[in-house]
């Protein structure tokens, strides 16, 4: 099913403290000329989704970015080249393309949808075909390359990567399971780390592991009340399985196993089933310190059933 998936952050899953960027990036932006891109995006671009009405103008493209300002945006900044077109290159190195371009088209809105952003993927006739970041800040807000000029957009991109890699349409975790999006803080913080941020992810890591965070009850699509996802699910998976590789494993076991017309979502017992494909190792028991209350006989008996229903994924059990 097409769909665009909006989403308004909450504060709380963004907050930060002003962090200097630091360390050399893993993935070298390609950001010198515009020759270097085989070729040129639109020059103008009419929005026509949900209120925005902007035309946009493009400020910057290479291979594997295409950057567009609204008429408040102040074209002096230009930080978002390189870093934008770094968090893409690392995310296509990782979970591999999405669609038939490799170029990624992202919207920069001043003074207007401000703190707020949303996703489209390719196959979304809403935003053109294209796989699109659009989000907007104060003016102000947008010369400082740090917080949720880069966690904001992170966050966006995740949704892209839930429900578009390796030929999906639907995002089968976002309903059921981890809604908006629990998945979204462990993959800001690998995108962080990987494309020279490393601050910025400590951070992250900081403020997930606050004791005084209340993010884990309140959240949009909330399944699990209370359930730490960073700090008892993926975290002890992400450092021990192959860090962001074993993010991009599960989406491909994912698309390997799960019928592509499939719409419903996963349940936890499928879930951890998938998790524990892409990790090589039985998660049981990380599930039942992670989900604790909600681990139940019935979810038992889902993992039990999606071991029968799923035999591709491998794993010892």
């Amino acid at each position: 099913m097409k769909k665009t998936i909006t989403i308004f952050i909450l504060s709380a899953i963004l907050l930060t403290a002003a962090c200097k960027k630091d360390g050399k990036p893993v993935v070298k932006p390609v950001d010198t000329a515009k020759a270097l891109a085989t070729n040129a995006p639109p020059k103008k671009w009419q929005e026509h989704w949900y209120e925005h009405d902007d035309l946009l103008t493009n400020v910057y493209y290479n291979d594997d970015l295409a950057l567009y300002y609204d008429n408040e945006m102040d074209t002096a900044i230009t930080w978002p080249r390189g870093a934008y077109t770094r968090i893409w290159h690392y995310i296509k190195q990782n979970y591999g393309n999405f669609g038939d371009s490799s170029r990624f088209y992202v919207v920069l809105h001043a003074n207007k949808h401000e703190g707020s952003g949303h996703p489209a993927p390719y196959y979304d006739v809403s935003h053109d075909y294209r796989n699109v970041l659009d989000v907007g800040e104060s003016l102000s807000d947008w010369y400082k390359e740090e917080g949720d000029k880069l966690r904001l957009p992170i966050h966006e991109i995740g949704h892209i990567v839930a429900s578009s890699s390796h030929g999906r349409t639907h995002d089968l975790q976002d309903g059921n399971i981890w809604g908006d999006s629990k998945f979204a803080e462990i993959f800001i913080y690998d995108v962080l780390l990987n494309t020279g941020y490393k601050s910025e992810a400590d951070a992250v890591y900081a403020q997930m592991n606050d004791p005084s965070q209340t993010d884990n009850y309140s959240y949009p699509g909330v399944s699990y009340p209370g359930v730490n996802f960073f700090v008892d699910w993926f975290y002890p998976i992400y450092t021990k399985y192959g860090k962001g590789a074993v993010l991009a494993r599960y989406f491909k076991q994912i698309a390997d196993n799960v019928p592509m017309d499939r719409t419903d979502d996963l349940n936890l017992g499928e879930f951890v089933h998938f998790f524990s494909g892409a990790a090589g190792a039985n998660l049981r028991g990380q599930a039942k310190i992670a989900f604790k209350e909600y681990w139940t006989s019935d979810v038992e008996a889902q993992l039990k059933q999606a071991q029968l229903d799923f035999p591709g994924v491998k794993y010892p059990y």
